[in-house]
């Protein structure tokens, strides 16, 4: 009896010490360092860049030196790249979202790899 009541306590010690070491991801999606959006890939203000602009209406300020991002402006896709200070951005975000509920969020991104979804953005 004693020796099923110890294993019992320690299987219940055990699951605490689990569920405590596992990770978890509690970071805003404004604040992490890789991002994943979709969108429609338009050209940007300079040669180099491009700008994504979500369903929501969020923008972003997009390059790559390893993704092709030319042969896909006006077309639908999904990319993954590393945001430009995330720190800052996601402040900036936060303190957006403070002063005005509706506002989209915009920020920069180093793209580092992208799937086309369509080749043609809806309107």
């Amino acid at each position: 009896m004693k020796f099923t009541l110890a294993v019992a306590l320690l299987a219940f010690v055990m699951c605490g010490v689990a569920a405590m070491a596992a990770p978890q991801d509690t970071t805003k999606t404004t604040h992490k360092k890789t991002r994943t959006v979709s969108g429609c890939l338009q050209t940007g203000d300079s040669a180099d860049e491009y700008k994504l602009t979500t369903a929501a209406g969020s923008t972003w300020e997009i390059k790559s030196d390893t993704v092709k991002l030319a042969d896909h402006v006006g077309h639908s896709v999904t990319i993954t790249g590393v945001v430009s200070n995330a720190t800052l951005h996601g402040a900036k975000e936060d303190a957006k979202s403070d002063v005005d509920k509706n506002a989209t969020e915009h920020g920069h991104m180093t793209v580092t790899s992208l799937k086309m979804l369509s080749h043609s953005c809806k309107k």
